[in-house]
């Protein structure tokens, strides 16, 4: 069968015009190859385009279709298609978030498998993530307000810490350092005054420290003799001895032994009483009639006799 140029011509014209449709829909995010299926939700203001993707976790899944302004509710309105192999329910969300800090912003699907299935032409609820920038200028804001209240705090500690050391009164900073001052050079005169102590006394101190040291060699060479000493052996004799005294302490005071008896003898007492008492009129009669005991005579006369009492005793012719 033999085409003529005419129908050739048309074929060529029409598989033009096509052509140019796809590529149209394509630049505008239509794949009219693909089996797509459109979903819609709304926001309250524009941020997006038709070249934002339409991901899950990350994944690029579809394209935005359409971005009308509803004029009866005031939001606007996106038409997005998704792959159909994505399952996802109608509880799920469609969230607006940032692509990065420069880049722009695109739709995430937040998958539920709660609910009933979602069906193309359904309207599927919105949210938006706050974005970085959002949350590091709030959290500026915030620091900004505490820096405010920072720097006024340092800012009067400052004033309070110029006027303390601008004080010349006794509490202020100026008098403390003049004070410290004064006691460092008082301190520093008595350190000239021990040096100078030190040095004119250089000689008595080298001579009390060795003296110190023969002390202590010599009560090293005591400790080491008092280690050699059998103390136990000393004090087991000491104790033997204590309990002899004190055997000897006993007998004495039960009146055993010569120094018992002459303790506890009362008849001994007297006879020592009596005889001490004797030898006491003994010598005082001596005093008063030395003549009784000592006579002297020249010519050998006989001396004189005399009684108890003290008569004279006459001799009988």
């Amino acid at each position: 069968m033999k085409i003529s140029r005419e129908v050739k011509a048309a074929i060529l014209v029409l598989s033009g015009i096509l052509l140019m449709i796809f590529l149209i829909n394509y630049l505008n995010g239509k794949n009219l190859l693909s089996s797509k299926d459109t979903y819609y939700t709304e926001f309250e203001y524009n941020a997006l385009s038709k070249a934002s993707p339409v991901t899950v976790k990350g994944n690029n899944v579809g394209k935005i279709v359409d971005i009308v302004y509803d004029f009866n509710t005031g939001k606007t309105r996106i038409s997005f298609t998704v792959d159909e192999q994505l399952n996802f329910t109608k509880q799920s969300k469609v969230r607006l978030y940032k692509t990065g800090l420069m880049g722009g912003n695109a739709l995430a699907i937040v998958v539920s498998k709660d609910g009933e299935k979602a069906k193309p032409g359904d309207f599927i609820a919105s949210e938006v993530e706050e974005d970085l920038v959002t949350n590091l200028t709030n959290s500026f804001s915030d620091i900004s307000g505490n820096l405010d209240a920072t720097l006024s705090s340092a800012d009067s500690l400052l004033i309070n810490l110029n006027g303390l050391v601008l004080d010349d009164s006794e509490n202020g900073i100026k008098n403390a350092i003049a004070e410290l001052n004064a006691t460092m050079k008082s301190f520093q005169s008595v350190s000239y005054s021990v040096n100078n102590l030190i040095k004119d006394n250089d000689d008595k101190l080298s001579a009390v420290l060795s003296n110190f040291d023969t002390i202590t060699r010599d009560l090293a060479v005591i400790t080491g003799d008092l280690k050699d000493v059998k103390l136990s052996k000393t004090v087991a004799n000491l104790d033997n001895t204590l309990a002899t005294v004190n055997n000897l302490m006993t007998s004495i005071e039960n009146g055993e032994g010569s120094i018992g008896k002459l303790l506890k003898d009362e008849g001994l007492y007297q006879n020592l009483e009596g005889a001490a008492l004797q030898m006491e009129q003994l010598l005082e009669d001596m005093k008063l009639n030395p003549k009784r005991y000592v006579h002297f005579s020249i010519f050998g006369k006989k001396p004189k006799r005399y009684d108890a009492d003290g008569n004279e005793i006459k001799d009988k012719d």
